[in-house]
């Protein structure tokens, strides 16, 4: 560990914390806009920046408890809790005026000392919530798991190239990496300088996590096929889904934003994928020109995001039960309408980054009681703790003929 700090560093991650906590940004968002702003930032500084304010955002509410306040968001106050992250890490603390008396300000408190909400950094009402889904044992150590930085899984653009290739290519560009298995997702064991090298603009793979990568499998698309993924925001799913399909059939890929289809089309080029066909849902009639036309649908709706906190550890701190209500409107009102896309005889995917049962099987009993024609084909959840993944749910139902 580099124990140096520098002031205009941490004074960039300081300015990051008031954009995420005070003005409600994205914190990845947050952090490109940083990079952007920074250009002459060598690799260190934007490693420092990005995993300080990561960290920070991770263990908000944890910090706090060692300080033994309210969280607050004026500069000194901010200036305190970066102080204790920084000697939790086992840094030593510069004679910086913004740091005076900080090496004795704080409580080194265990996790005995705090509730699991606490420790964790999470809503109380998060909490109750994943406690209901899956008991407490099991809770904590999903938790745990995903209180963890995200590793870096790359999965083979099999359009483009062989895992041998992809493997031979990150060789050559000093890439350490790990293949989980034989011609399966590929682990970075270290993501320095991904960003800006060339390679990730080669279209020899996407970066995808492991747990995402088994959604487009479990919909079982052949090559040929007519499949609408109606949730494909910026296409990670629609292009796995053309490479499984060896860009043979047609893939119509929905969403309500124009600039994640804007995005998809970009990697479409990339990817080397002519097969999927952007399309804008701006009107109720954008659904209903397409029933029953398709041989496989995926949905893949909006959720909690309570399965991909590692990921986007921001998001803990909207998670409560008014936020999950109107989710579940949401997955009801997509379950409802856009189920009627798919054919007779086809099979519809239905899945969240969630690990809540509200939204998962609670929704699919729900939608399976008022709609005889679906059957429950199979049901699976990807824990985060099992395969060092975010976390996700799927289910297959069948449309009988």
């Amino acid at each position: 560990m580099n124990n140096k700090l520098f002031p205009n560093l941490v004074s960039e991650v300081i300015l990051s914390l008031q954009d995420v906590f005070r003005d409600g940004r994205p914190l990845d968002r947050v952090i490109l806009f940083r990079m952007k702003n920074n250009p002459k930032w060598g690799s260190r500084d934007r490693s420092f920046v990005a995993e300080s304010t990561f960290d920070i955002v991770r263990h908000w509410r944890r910090l706090w408890r060692h300080l033994e306040e309210e969280p607050a968001l004026d500069i000194r106050s901010l200036y305190q809790l970066f102080a204790v992250y920084w000697q939790l890490k086992g840094g030593e603390l510069p004679a910086w005026k913004e740091f005076a008396g900080m090496k004795e300000r704080w409580v080194p408190l265990q996790e005995k000392d705090m509730t699991r909400a606490e420790w964790f950094s999470l809503q109380d009402e998060m909490d109750e919530l994943g406690v209901a889904s899956l008991g407490e044992e099991v809770w904590r150590n999903e938790l745990e798991a995903m209180n963890r930085p995200a590793p870096v899984y790359l999965r083979v653009n099999t359009l483009k190239a062989s895992s041998y290739t992809l493997k031979k290519a990150l060789e050559e560009a000093e890439f350490p990496y790990m293949e989980l298995y034989e011609n399966g997702p590929i682990k970075l064991m270290s993501k320095k300088h991904l960003n800006t090298h060339p390679l990730l603009r080669s279209g020899l793979f996407e970066i995808q996590d492991i747990g995402s990568q088994m959604i487009a499998p479990f919909l079982q698309v052949e090559p040929g096929m007519r499949v609408i993924d109606a949730c494909a925001g910026a296409g990670g799913k629609s292009l796995h889904l053309a490479a499984l399909m060896n860009n043979r059939g047609r893939i119509i890929s929905m969403d309500v934003e124009p600039r994640k289809l804007e995005e998809l089309t970009r990697r479409s080029r990339k990817n080397g994928v002519s097969i999927v066909e952007p399309r804008l849902i701006d009107s109720t009639k954008v659904i209903k020109r397409l029933a029953e036309q398709a041989d496989r649908l995926l949905l893949d709706v909006p959720c909690s995001g309570s399965g991909v906190i590692r990921r986007n550890p921001d998001s803990k701190y909207r998670v409560n039960k008014e936020y999950v209500e109107r989710l579940l409107k949401v997955q009801e009102d997509i379950l409802e309408r856009y189920s009627t896309m798919l054919k007779p005889g086809g099979k519809m995917v239905y899945a969240t980054c969630s690990l809540l049962a509200v939204e998962n099987e609670g929704q699919i009993q729900k939608f399976l009681a008022h709609h005889p024609e679906f059957t429950l084909e199979e049901e699976k959840y990807i824990y985060p703790s099992e395969h060092d993944s975010d976390g996700f749910f799927m289910t297959r139902l069948v449309k009988k003929k």
